[in-house]
This record gives structure tokens, C-alpha cells and sequence, in this order.
């Protein structure tokens, strides 16, 4: 009996083993048939994705220290002192530094007409006169407090590495000389240097439309006036739009209190952006003819002034001018993108027309009209061709600058109505009728006066 029952568990045991064993068996037989035979989805075409604007990646792996310098040379060494244990030396903060010193050879200006001629040969023979104005000690003190400011900005951030000046730009300024002529004592102020490119600027009296906003681009210049029309800035909208938006993230329950601090600054500076564009016109960049001046150079006595007539200097050409803007005061050699894009057609406002310090800019101090209004291109040739001329001047004629805004549409006339009987009787030929009102021309491009009718 004991035989019987031992030999009926072990059939159980195996039975047991076999249903389990046929189980997984036919669930992974299950499994490979329902992945085999499950229905591909056909992939659908999704638009691409418009970028974002994200931060820079961190810096990470092997870094050459060098690269964190736009241009200057970099000399390093590790100078290993002995000291005393480690934990003593880990306390000491005088036991692990880093020193940094940068040496900076300060330019000396030029001053004669010999050592102008090097930067543009053909000064000498543009302006024949030029080399009569040069006194004994013709260098402004100007070009002293250009480099004093570099070295003040390069002592500040030295800690900065990102925000060292380059050594393009450290030596971006050939010379500044005070010049008068002897006779009609014209006064001028002038520079030899590189130029950068001025996008900034727009008027919604002579162009509705934006031009575009490059990397730094500002709707405004130093030099402005009152609005002439209603038509809005086209940069207005924009701006009202962004204040609106730190209005609604300031008054916010979530945003935290270091984020208002730097929300309520930000308000109160684009306030005054939109109280700006509202009321002011401004040069345009990629239209007037204007330069960029450091600011440093409107606080001297005969320092130049926004509003200045000026004329730029490259190769054999002269090109009029007026100062447009007021620049930071460690850079000289900027000209809005209309003077560069004549000078050098593949400039762009990212893309430098010259960088070589061969460029002459010749500013005539005090020569500033005022009030100021929409350039007027005309004037402004004639104005400097007049202050060439009491310089002694120029053996070639000056740049011809052409309006390249277009003119305001015409407004659509509406029709008059046809005359009642009793109305009065037409003019007879040797009569002049009324003008009929029409659109009003701008200080800057008048409208064609009509043509009399035969």
C-alpha cells in the first residue's frame, strides 16, 4: 500500500511539472507571436520644430586657457613653493594662487602728416590743406582718456575673462588731433581708426516698416526730434509688448523676490523706452550717413557733439556726415551700416567694413545745427562741402548721398461732388484756382512739386 502511494505522488509530481512547463512554454510562444505579427504604425510627418533660444552649453572636457583670451598673448607657469602639511596649507588662502597680470603696451599717437599719410595715403592729396592745421602739439588730450578708460575697463574685469577688452579693440585708435586752419579758424577734430557698424535707429514718420534687429540693435540715437506725424515707430508694438509681459511676471504670487527686483528695473527702463519711441524720431542706420562718437568725447570743451558735421575718410573718397550716436567710451571707429555698406558691400551689422585702422574721420566741432530734424541729404552735402572749404578743401567732390527711403504712398483722393447749377462758374483760363490739399513732404525728402498743367 505504501508502494502504491508513493508511486501515485510521483505521477502528481510530474504532471505538475509538465502543465507548468507547457504554461511557459505557451506564453512565450504567446509573446513572440503577438510582437511578430503586432502592426507596424506608419510613421507621420510632424513639422519641424522651431528653435528655442537656449543658454550656451557649460564648458566642459579639456580647455586650452588660451582660448578664453580674444587675442592676447598668454604666457602661464606653476611656480611650487615649499610649505607646510597639507591641512595647514588647505586653511591658508595665500597657498593656492592665482595670479593674473596683463601687460598692455599703451600706442603712441601719430602726428604728423607724414605718419597720417602711412594709415591713408591719399589724405594728404584729398585735402591739400591739411597739413597747414597741424600745431606743434597736435595730439587731444582725448586720445590720453581713451586710453586711460581702456586701462580702467581692463582693471575692472580683469576677474572677468570673458569681458576683457580684445586686442582688436584695445588698439582700435590711431590717433585724435585738435586741428584749426590759420586763416578762417576752423576748428576739427580728427581720428584715424578702424569702423565698426551702427544698425541702431528708426523713425516711424520716414520708414513704417522695421529694418530688422540684429544682436544689440536699439530703436533710438543720441541724435533725435519730435515726432512729425502719427504714424507709430514699427519698433513700438514690440516693446509695449515686452513691458507687458514683466508687468504680468512682476505681479505675479509665484515669482520670487530677487526676480522683481531685476523685473522692476527692467519695467521702468522699457517705460521709458515706449515714452521715447512715442515721442521721438531718430537717424537710421541702415539709411543716414551718420558716426558713432565715445561719450567721453561730448564732455570736453572741444570735444565733438552730437548733431556735428563730419566727413569719413577711406581710400580716395570722402563721404559727409553727421555724429549720430554716442558710443561707450573705451571704443572709437563706428559709422552706421549705410556709410559702411558704400565703404565695403559685404559689410553686414555683423561684419566690420574696415579693420584696419585705415580710416580717417574728420569731425568739424561746433558745427552743429539746431533745433534738430529728419536728415536732410542735400543740406548735409552742402554743409560739409562748405566746412571742407574752410579747411582749404578737397581736390575730389564729396560723396553724393541718395534717398533710398521710399516716398509715402499717395493717399487716395476722394471725389468731389459734380457741381449744382447755382454753383460758381469755372475759373476762366487766366484765373488760378485753389491748390488741391495734398500729402505734406518731410523736412528731410520733399515731395516733387507738380507739374503745371498746359
Amino acid at each position: 500500500m505504501a508502494k502504491l502511494s508513493l508511486r501515485i505522488l510521483r505521477r502528481l509530481v510530474l504532471f505538475l511539472a509538465a502543465v507548468i512547463f507547457a504554461l511557459i512554454l505557451y506564453r512565450w510562444i504567446s509573446q513572440e507571436r503577438l510582437q511578430f505579427f503586432a502592426p507596424q504604425e506608419t510613421p507621420t510627418t510632424s513639422p519641424t520644430p522651431e528653435p528655442t533660444p537656449t543658454r550656451p552649453p557649460p564648458i566642459a572636457g579639456k580647455l586650452d586657457t588660451g582660448r578664453l583670451f580674444n587675442g592676447i598673448t598668454l604666457h602661464s607657469s606653476v611656480e611650487p613653493t615649499p610649505g607646510a602639511d597639507a591641512t595647514t596649507e588647505r586653511v591658508d588662502p595665500e597657498s593656492y594662487v592665482l595670479e593674473l597680470k596683463l601687460k598692455a603696451r599703451v600706442p603712441t599717437p601719430n602726428r604728423t602728416i607724414e605718419e597720417l599719410a602711412k594709415v591713408s595715403p591719399k589724405l594728404p592729396e584729398l585735402l591739400p590743406a591739411l597739413s597747414t592745421m597741424l600745431p606743434m602739439e597736435p595730439v587731444s588730450p582725448l586720445f590720453a582718456q581713451l586710453y586711460d578708460t581702456k586701462i580702467r575697463m581692463l582693471r575692472e574685469n580683469l576677474s572677468r575673462l570673458d569681458l576683457l577688452l580684445s586686442r582688436h579693440n584695445f588698439f582700435d585708435c590711431q590717433t585724435i588731433l585738435q586741428l584749426q586752419h590759420p586763416q578762417t579758424h576752423r576748428k576739427a577734430l580728427l581720428l584715424q581708426a578702424d569702423m565698426d557698424v551702427d544698425a541702431d535707429g528708426s523713425d516711424g514718420d520716414r520708414m513704417t516698416v522695421s529694418t530688422g534687429a540684429p544682436t544689440n540693435f536699439k530703436p533710438f540715437t543720441s541724435y533725435r526730434w519730435p515726432k512729425k506725424t502719427q504714424q507709430p515707430n514699427p519698433y513700438l508694438a514690440g516693446t509695449e509688448e515686452r513691458l507687458k509681459k514683466a508687468e504680468d511676471e512682476f505681479n505675479a504670487k509665484t515669482t520670487a523676490p530677487d526676480r522683481k527686483r531685476d523685473l522692476r528695473n527692467a519695467i521702468t527702463q522699457l517705460r521709458a523706452e515706449v515714452n521715447t519711441l512715442k515721442k521721438y524720431s531718430f537717424l537710421i542706420g541702415t539709411t543716414d550717413p551718420y558716426i558713432v562718437i565715445p561719450g567721453a568725447f561730448a564732455h570736453e570743451r572741444d570735444g565733438a557733439k552730437t548733431g556735428d558735421y563730419a566727413v569719413v575718410i577711406f581710400g580716395d573718397g570722402i563721404y559727409p556726415a553727421i555724429v549720430g550716436d554716442i558710443g561707450p567710451n573705451d571704443k572709437v571707429g563706428e559709422a552706421s551700416f549705410r556709410i559702411a555698406k558704400e565703404i565695403n558691400p559685404q559689410s553686414t551689422p555683423y561684419s566690420r567694413p574696415v579693420s584696419e585702422l585705415k580710416v580717417t574721420y574728420l569731425i568739424f566741432t561746433g558745427s552743429a545745427d539746431t533745433p534738430f530734424g529728419p536728415p536732410d541729404l542735400d543740406k548735409l552735402q552742402a554743409r560739409c562741402q562748405k566746412l571742407v572749404d574752410e579747411i582749404g578743401g578737397a581736390t575730389v567732390p564729396l560723396h553724393h548721398w541718395e534717398n533710398i527711403i521710399p516716398p509715402p504712398p499717395t493717399p487716395t483722393s476722394t471725389p468731389s461732388p459734380t457741381p449744382s447749377p447755382t454753383s460758381t462758374s469755372p475759373a476762366s483760363p487766366g484765373e488760378s484756382t485753389a491748390p488741391t490739399p495734398s500729402v505734406s513732404a518731410t523736412f528731410a525728402f520733399p515731395l516733387p512739386s507738380p507739374k503745371p498743367s498746359r
